[in-house]
């Protein structure tokens, strides 16, 4: 029986049993098999990773792992302390769009409010949520797994916090997109764009109340839905500010350690 040690770093230990965090792994293995099947064997989903060093010397996924093998990953927050001669990271896309899993619905509807592409439905397999990341160059965001495992899957990230409000700061520094916040472009509901309309061509739609208190509307593109400021208005405007005042504290912690 072959065996090779694997050490994982940073967050790449939170797909690891508690025993197997911060310390070296000791794999036994019998079959010939890829780095990349290995590693994910383990638990660690291939989109996660940056780099891959085998005896101190950078591969790809397709390295063949061999008997006495010393092998360290790590996740692309560690390029701080490693600079890799070969990343497995994909090469980044000029425009982030996201396709969402069922389990995050207020990630998508948060997303959408700061105005990201974020395809949703509460009905997408797990077949179709990889097809559609793989054909549309989409990040896939997760909390399952094994569905990042899909090889069909380039793009993608585990999301670790399970409050909603947590997870869209998480997304958000995780591909460093506080910059590309713009608020209200997009439908809450079907995430088409918006565009302005004019009232008179649709008071017949209208409350009573918001034709008299309300004079600037906006109408998705795609399914028609109407958005005006209403009560709800100042509850999102200050989520807004919440999410880019992480955004700022984010850029200054980052100043501090740089310095």
């Amino acid at each position: 029986m072959a065996v090779a040690s694997f050490y994982f770093y940073a967050e790449l230990n939170d797909f690891l049993p508690r025993y197997k965090r911060q310390v070296r792994i000791c794999h036994s293995f019998g079959e010939r098999a890829s780095i990349k099947d290995m590693i994910e064997s383990l638990g660690v989903p291939h989109p996660e990773v940056d780099c891959i060093k085998v005896n101190d010397k950078c591969v790809d996924f397709s390295y063949i792992v061999q008997d006495g093998d010393t092998i360290n990953v790590y996740p692309i927050s560690a390029t701080a302390i490693t600079t890799p001669a070969i990343s497995v990271r994909p090469k980044p896309l000029s425009i982030i769009r996201f396709v969402i899993d069922i389990h995050l619905g207020k990630l998508a509807t948060s997303l959408r409010l700061l105005g990201f592409d974020t395809l949703y439905r509460n009905d997408y397999e797990d077949e179709e949520l990889a097809a559609i990341s793989h054909k549309q160059l989409r990040i896939l965001l997760t909390r399952d797994k094994g569905l990042l495992m899909r090889s069909l899957v380039t793009y993608g990230y585990y999301v670790r916090s399970t409050n909603p409000q947590q997870q869209i700061i998480e997304v958000l520094r995780r591909f460093d997109l506080f910059k590309l916040v713009s608020p209200f472009q997009r439908c809450l509901r079907c995430n088409g764009l918006l565009e302005t309309v004019a009232k008179e061509s649709i008071i017949d739609q209208l409350p009573e109340s918001v034709q008299l208190q309300n004079h600037e509307f906006h109408r998705c593109q795609d399914c028609a839905q109407i958005y005006w400021q209403g009560t709800h208005y100042e509850r999102l405007q200050q989520f807004i500010h919440g999410v880019l005042d992480s955004g700022k504290g984010e850029e200054f912690s980052h100043e501090r350690h740089l310095n």
